[in-house]
């Protein structure tokens, strides 16, 4: 705000400020590229928090950060840039942050700090440093596609609109060889959890919907996707190539590294306060003696990071699907992000709680049928911050919740 950035690069602290909404803060986050755009901006360069470093340490942005670029190509031939006006873009240690606030009117570390309270937003001002950017890249065209089967409904006035259930089924493939590696050692990334195990709820709950006496009055898509791990590109590409009108597909449920290494008790359904989905996702598992919980662990951002965000940015409201902290969840989680999460020990070796994986898609099931069978089809809720920003004119459900 208030900045002139026009032909300039910007810098700026990665995530969002402490006491925003973890889900309108992930989706800020997301987009600070294209918001760069608007104002003109040519280069981009993110630096770190105190909490961001906590979340995602530099050693573990080294692990990825030598993998190439994806985006998906569309009818013209071209591939889709969310920025192409960034022209380059770069993130920086600490050490070299320092460096590019060098003679600037506030050091990195007093704008970390004041960062790291509650309620803080850092105005921004000029560096006086300059910095050129170079790189080298190589094209190559891949092809990996979505799976997509449809269950008809069942009630004439009601077939013709279409509840997504989703689920990513690629995963990393198979990792470098690294200096050190013992001969023979396992370097396939399975993805047992991330995402086998949303794969195979989706398939259970397609077998149950399909063979069930009462067929869903909607019709069902279910949506296996490509490339998600490559930024939901299968997703978006779907969401905006939709095989059935998009005005007509009234809700997703996406189902994303379920952590069903212990007996869940809670579910997390992000994105369900944002619409009048919450309420059916809460009554649908309250007879299975789960709750809803809130989100667990907001520094990570998870809202902006799975397939169902895609379609909300085509103003389709939509929930993210997860295991809870409660009953032990929140040590299983830590276990699985700080072990086999994105390694190739993300594996049946695991000790998977199979009677967790059945509960899991029956809870799954409930949600999606009882979207499916409902009377109205799901609204965002009035003043909503995703509905107001990515479908203005769509009708709202309630009361402004805020």
């Amino acid at each position: 705000r208030g900045l002139d950035v026009k032909g300039k690069v910007v810098v700026t602290l990665r995530g969002f400020p402490k006491g925003l909404p973890s889900e309108e803060g992930s989706h800020l986050a997301a987009t600070k590229l294209e918001t760069a755009q608007k104002h003109g901006a040519i280069g981009y360069i993110g630096v770190d928090t105190l909490q961001s470093l906590q979340a995602w340490p530099w050693k573990r942005r080294l692990e990825t950060a030598s993998e190439p670029d994806f985006a998906w190509v569309g009818m013209e031939g071209k591939a889709y840039q969310d920025a192409p006006g960034v022209r380059a873009w770069a993130a920086l240690n600490t050490r070299a942050a320092e460096a590019l606030f060098a003679g600037a009117p506030r050091s990195l570390e007093d704008l970390r700090r004041e960062a790291d309270q509650a309620g803080a937003a850092p105005q921004g001002f000029a560096l006086n440093t300059r910095i050129r950017i170079q790189s080298e890249g190589v094209a190559r065209r891949v092809t990996s596609p979505n799976v997509i089967g449809i269950l008809p409904g069942a009630d004439p006035a009601l077939a013709n609109e279409y509840v997504v259930l989703s689920a990513h089924l690629d995963h990393l493939g198979t990792a470098p060889e690294r200096p050190g590696d013992k001969p023979g050692a396992d370097r396939i990334y399975n993805g047992a959890l991330d995402n086998g195990a949303g794969i195979a709820s989706m398939l259970e709950v397609a077998r149950a919907a399909a063979g069930a006496p009462d067929r869903p009055r909607r019709s069902i898509v279910f949506f296996a996707s490509t490339a998600e791990e490559q930024g939901l590109l299968g997703a978006d590409y779907f969401a905006r190539h939709p095989t059935v009108p998009i005005g007509q597909i009234v809700a997703n449920v996406d189902l994303d590294m379920p952590v069903l290494t212990y007996p869940f008790t809670d579910v997390v359904a992000f994105g369900a306060n944002h619409s009048s989905i919450g309420p059916l996702v809460a009554a649908a598992v309250e007879p299975m003696g789960i709750r809803l919980a809130p989100d667990p662990m907001p520094q990570e951002g998870l809202f902006t990071r799975s397939d169902h965000y895609m379609f909300v940015k085509q103003g389709v409201p939509a929930v993210f699907f997860a295991t809870g902290f409660a009953n032990g969840g929140e040590k299983a989680w830590e276990s699985l992000l700080s072990g086999a999460y994105h390694h190739a020990n993300d594996d049946m070796r695991q000790s998977i709680d199979w009677g967790s994986g059945a509960r899991f898609a029956e809870a799954n099931y409930r949600v999606t049928r009882a979207i499916a069978d409902g009377d109205a089809r799901p609204l965002w809720v009035q003043g909503d911050f995703f509905g107001d920003t990515f479908a203005p004119d769509a009708p709202r459900a309630g009361a402004d919740k805020r």
